[in-house]
């Protein structure tokens, strides 16, 4: 489903069709009262493919002009448990063509099971070539290394098709996003409910520029938090903001989007990406108790752990109606095992003190 009549501008942007769209939004009922809100979710990790997530959505853009052009190879980089990775092979799975993904180097103090199951062990049984990179936050250098991967398979005559994840590049992947914005104003006018605000992650800013963008296009002034999973609030809130008008630029519009209207939180955020605190344990343990909602601890996990810290600390108001976007990631529960082991031990210990 295309809301072409809210945003025009997607029809110039070539599409693959991936996923299963519109996906539901549920109403978590249970979880929503213990906090004194009304919650919602969006359920984009009922999306298809491999599990589902958010990037099915913005992969039928990235694909869009491969599929065009022939191409017989997808390349993509991203962390060791990275979603887009492994939603990115499916994609291209279903699309004919081969896969060759890079893993970098982003999550500290690792254990053997964060390093064999999860995405990785879905990324090999997808049957991508798998190539590891050092570095886990030097974006640039990550697209140049894929770039050389790029150039020697064009030396072997295949016909490679790079989805370059750096700020210097356009966020194709955002107009996944404003679409998935437009879908669920339809979705959320046809159910008679408007939420008050819109909690989503924020990490590469992909997902959060293109929510926002398609949601100001479509003439929908509704405050978005993004919580951030990656990067401090600081830095993240310039890239969501250039990220955000190069996608209104992409979508046709002349809508501004000023810096006011970017808010990010980072209040959750330490000790850094992919690394486990009580808050997103807690958050993890509360959505799957509650609503049997299956959370992760790299991004759903933080963000949900985000809006349950922005109810308690007043930022959101009781009462507040809340629409949390799902993005996913599910498989990567299994990579940090023992580390939810760890946390649900320790709660057992507790309550029986």
């Amino acid at each position: 489903m295309i809301p072409s009549n809210r945003l025009p501008g997607l029809a110039h942007h070539p599409r693959v069709h991936l996923g299963h769209h519109p996906t539901p939004i549920d109403e978590l009922a249970r979880l929503g009262e213990e906090l004194g809100i009304t919650l919602w979710a969006k359920r984009d990790d009922c999306n298809g493919l491999a599990f589902g997530g958010n990037k099915v959505r913005q992969l039928e853009y990235y694909l869009g002009p491969a599929a065009e052009a022939g191409a017989d190879t997808m390349l993509i980089t991203g962390a060791l448990q990275s979603n887009f990775v492994r939603l990115a092979v499916a994609s291209a799975n279903k699309l004919g063509m081969q896969s060759e993904v890079q893993l970098e180097e982003r999550v500290p103090d690792t254990d053997p099971l964060y390093r064999s199951s999860g995405n990785i062990l879905l990324d090999q049984l997808l049957g991508a070539t798998i190539h590891y990179f050092p570095e886990g936050e030097n974006e640039a250098a990550a697209d140049a290394s894929l770039d050389a991967h790029a150039d020697r398979l064009r030396q072997e005559g295949r016909k490679p098709h790079v989805i370059h994840l750096g700020i210097d590049h356009p966020p194709i992947g955002a107009m996944g996003y404003a679409a998935a914005a437009a879908e669920c104003l339809d979705q959320l006018e046809a159910m008679g409910q408007m939420p008050d605000v819109v909690v989503i992650p924020s990490g590469s800013a992909i997902t959060h520029c293109g929510f926002l963008a398609g949601a100001r296009v479509a003439g929908w002034d509704i405050p978005i938090l993004g919580v951030c999973v990656r990067r401090g609030a600081d830095v993240q809130h310039g890239r969501v903001a250039r990220r955000a008008r190069e996608a209104v630029q992409m979508l046709g519009s002349d809508v501004e989007i000023p810096d006011d209207d970017v808010i990010v939180t980072d209040d959750v955020l330490a000790p850094g990406y992919g690394r486990m605190n009580d808050a997103v344990a807690e958050a993890i343990r509360l959505a799957a108790q509650r609503e049997a909602l299956m959370l992760d601890p790299v991004y759903t996990g933080r963000t949900m752990a985000g809006l349950i810290h922005m109810v308690r600390s007043g930022e959101i108001k009781p009462g507040a109606k809340v629409l949390f976007i799902h993005t996913g990631g599910g498989p990567a529960l299994f990579a940090y095992q023992d580390k939810m082991a760890a946390s649900l031990a320790e709660l057992s210990s507790v309550s029986k003190q």
